[in-house]
């Protein structure tokens, strides 16, 4: 994910390219018992039995997180993610897996060190 998500457009990029405004994510295949999206500001596609859940209670006795669904089945949006606290799920009985499609601003180039020459 990109640091800020201002970006200057380039006419003519395509996704994934130098300059281009958007870079799509590995496709994330989400099971049946949660899928943490990575830490993140992203806008998902709709998928077909999965939906975005974050925590809404965490019992630090017992150590169990509440999850609570926050977008419905089959709907995509922005989804901005800690790493920990949002995650898809499915919830079709008898489904073990789907494929979310997430999108995020280009981050440009790995820094490969400071002041190289």
């Amino acid at each position: 994910m990109a640091l800020g998500l201002n970006k200057i457009l380039i006419s003519g990029t395509y996704e994934n390219t130098p300059g281009a405004y958007w870079q799509g994510t590995s496709n994330i295949t989400v099971s049946n018992t949660g899928t943490v999206i990575p830490a993140g500001t992203y806008i998902a596609f709709n998928t077909a039995n999965v939906v975005i859940q974050a925590v809404s209670n965490y019992n630090t006795t017992s150590n169990v997180a509440t999850w609570t669904s926050i977008s419905p089945n089959n709907v995509g949006g922005v989804i901005i993610s800690d790493g920990v606290n949002v995650q898809a799920n499915i919830i079709a009985n008898g489904a073990n897996a789907a494929v979310l499609q997430l999108i995020t601003v280009n981050g440009g180039q790995p820094v490969s060190g400071t002041y190289n020459s």
